[in-house]
């Protein structure tokens, strides 16, 4: 019996860091992972303003702040990784894919990101800026948000980083690493800080 235990918590380590393997679980082990995530899904819609679709994983190590007026909506077959900080006002698409590490704050303005995206580890997006008047210190300056805008089937890399006001077209391409700063075409690869078009993503067909 302990040796079940151990395996399952270790599983559920693998899982929480690698969540595309929750979806092709074999039923002896989704015996224990459904209800599993069934009781992590239910408490975070119960203690914060979330909203969660069908088929989700969303692991025990990421933490999700919503407030009501900035709700997090998630759609249908979406994972987010250990170590995820999301602040709302959040919505996903449905099979949206979080790796660990990342952090995203809507601000006031909404971060919206489209069906099929994938994000990878430690992206940094933050929907707000902070004024830089040098008759104040920073901290105590207004804040303002424009929102940011993910397309659908775009591919963020590890590491990117994405600035308040810029929009991703559908399809496009961040490298890893990229400091994204102003919008991003349909179908562009993108690399650099800043980042920069490179090339188009219907040539790698």
């Amino acid at each position: 019996m302990t040796d079940i235990i151990d395996y399952q918590a270790q599983h559920k380590q693998r899982l929480a860091y690698m969540p595309w393997l929750y979806f092709s679980l074999k039923p002896k082990h989704l015996s224990w992972a459904q209800p599993w995530q069934a009781a992590i899904q239910q408490h975070l819609m119960a203690v914060e303003t979330v909203s969660i679709g069908k088929h989700c994983f969303i692991a025990p190590q990421a933490q999700l702040f919503a407030e009501p007026g900035r709700d997090i909506i998630i759609g249908d077959q979406c994972m987010i990784a250990a170590d995820c900080f999301l602040h709302g006002p959040i919505i996903l698409g449905r099979e949206v894919a979080i790796n660990h590490g990342c952090s995203l704050d809507g601000g006031r303005g909404k971060i919206i990101i489209g069906d099929q995206t994938r994000i990878a580890n430690n992206v940094t997006i933050y929907a707000f800026n902070h004024g830089m008047s040098p008759t104040m210190p920073i901290y105590q300056q207004n804040a303002h948000s424009k929102g940011i805008v993910i397309g659908k089937d775009v591919w963020i890399g590890a590491q990117a980083g994405i600035v308040d006001g810029v929009t991703i077209g559908n399809c496009a391409v961040v490298g890893m690493g990229c400091i994204v700063t102003k919008d991003v075409p349909d179908y562009a690869i993108v690399a650099g800080n800043p980042a920069k078009v490179i090339g188009d993503r219907r040539d790698k067909a």
